[in-house]
């Protein structure tokens, strides 16, 4: 016998603009930014050179932009809100990198509501947010305002 649980995610009709997530936290490490300069052959030397980096703002390697947006992603996907309900990421507009990420800061995703939008097709919709990832000393790391395609509550 298969059970069918209900999805814990937001649906589309849940979300009310303003409205805002704040993930859990999660803290950058040197084996990460190693990892993902592996994984994506991105090996610049701003993120694996230390003797390099020393002539640098940061003194020392800073985390990939898109590494840190990816841990943001599972932070989010950490909350639930998209357990069942998500159904795409359609657009990233205006992604800032405002403050360098180093291994050993610890980060967190606020999202805010700011619009929603009915889809043509009746049976999903689209909600826009800003989304910032802030640093454990309160910095803004990265702001962008990303579109996600949800479903819509089921009609009983």
């Amino acid at each position: 016998m298969t059970l069918n649980a209900a999805p814990r995610g937001l649906y589309f009709d849940d979300f009310e603009i303003g409205q805002e997530i704040v993930t859990s936290a999660r803290t950058i490490t040197l084996t990460d930014i190693v990892n993902f300069a592996c994984l994506s052959g991105d090996f610049n030397e701003v993120h694996t050179n230390f003797e390099y980096c020393k002539t640098t703002a940061a003194g020392e390697p800073i985390a990939h932009g898109p590494l840190v947006y990816a841990v943001a992603a599972g932070l989010q996907y950490a909350t639930g809100v998209n357990d069942g309900t998500l159904l795409a990421l359609l657009q990233i507009d205006g992604w800032k990198m405002l403050s360098s990420v180093k291994h050993g800061d610890t980060i967190r995703l606020h999202s805010r509501v700011l619009e929603k939008k009915e889809s043509s097709k009746g049976d999903r919709g689209v909600v826009t947010f800003l989304r910032q990832i802030i640093k454990h000393d309160g910095t803004t790391a990265q702001e962008m305002t990303a579109k996600y395609l949800y479903r819509r509550r089921p009609k009983a």
